[in-house]
């Protein structure tokens, strides 16, 4: 039920290759100079010497004010950052039309509960697949690979401890606004909304495409030990787009499953609660599995309950 309708050549099928390789560049382009000017802004606003924002850049996070200024580079650079490369793409590349009026109209406040439920279940469940993602290891032939992955992987963790360690209340809130905000409405927009039904539209296959999207949306995060679980949670918000036809609730299913893990790190850091960012030692099979259920469920029921609206609205679109 995804809505991308296009008149432009690039964007169709025949071109598909061509409007990828275009995506990418413009994203990368727009990601990247969005990043220049955040942290241009960054000495003046944080008062930051250009030292001191160097090493932050390079690891060294003993700088005051510098949790709240990579927020600020993140916010700015990722979050709005794909939100206007999805603009770009859709108005002057594709010139698609996404019928915001429609999917305003498939936006249903009371199915929100259904989208908590299926949220928290899909998040009960990801600790199962996170446990086992762990556990992978590449053959002995690749050892090379497996190390720059270990590698890379403690350094992005390194660089989430560090901008979710916070200290202070406006860190918390700065922190929920971007990386529960803005990376849920701009990666939504972006992979749900641009590049989905693209997938969609060039692999003929609705499944195809939201699961091929979920697989792109994992891998531009570069982590391989959470690769597995970041491609379920793309395709249970592609699959929300899917059969309710409405951005919204991807979006804010997205908000949500960041928002909580931002407010557990918080809540652990001031010791309310037992929360490990970094733990894969263990995981609650019976809450995997109670979680399952939910989702299960939850979709069936997300399902059920859009069907009659699609039909609805569809026949006046």
């Amino acid at each position: 039920m995804e809505i991308y309708e296009t008149q432009a050549e690039i964007a169709k099928r025949k071109n598909w290759l061509l409007s990828l390789v275009v995506t990418v560049l413009v994203t990368f382009g727009v990601l990247v100079l969005l990043q220049a000017i955040a942290l241009a802004f960054v000495p003046t606003l944080f008062h930051i010497t250009l030292e001191e924002l160097l090493g932050l850049m390079s690891g060294n996070y003993d700088v005051p004010n510098g949790r709240m200024a990579m927020l600020f580079v993140q916010g700015i650079g990722s979050g709005i950052g794909f939100w206007v490369a999805a603009w770009i793409i859709t108005k002057f590349i594709d010139k698609a039309e996404l019928h915001w009026e429609v999917q305003n109209q498939r936006f249903i406040p009371r199915y929100l509960l259904i989208v908590l439920g299926i949220t928290l279940g899909g998040m009960l469940f990801n600790g199962l697949l996170i446990y086992w993602n762990a556990q992978l290891s590449l053959p002995e032939s690749m050892s090379s690979l497996e190390n720059w992955m270990k590698e890379m992987e403690i350094q992005l963790m390194e660089l989430t401890k560090f901008l979710t360690d916070f200290q202070t209340i406006p860190e918390l809130l700065a922190g929920i606004l971007v990386i529960g905000f803005f990376a849920g409405v701009g990666e939504e927009m972006f992979f749900r909304g641009l590049v989905q039904p693209k997938m969609q539209s060039y692999l003929k296959s609705s499944h195809w495409g939201i699961w091929v999207t979920a697989i792109i949306f994992s891998a531009i995060h570069v982590q391989f030990y959470g690769f597995v679980p970041r491609v379920f949670l793309g395709a249970l918000f592609g699959y929300m787009y899917h059969y309710s036809g409405s951005l919204w609730y991807p979006i804010l299913a997205h908000i949500i499953n960041n928002s909580f893990t931002v407010l557990m790190v918080y809540y652990s850091n001031q010791g309310l609660i037992e929360f490990d960012l970094e733990s894969t030692d263990d995981v609650s099979y019976p809450a995997a599995v109670f979680g399952l259920l939910l989702l299960i469920v939850g979709f069936l029921y997300f399902k059920k309950v859009n069907q009659k609206a699609h039909g609805e609205l569809d026949q006046g679109f």
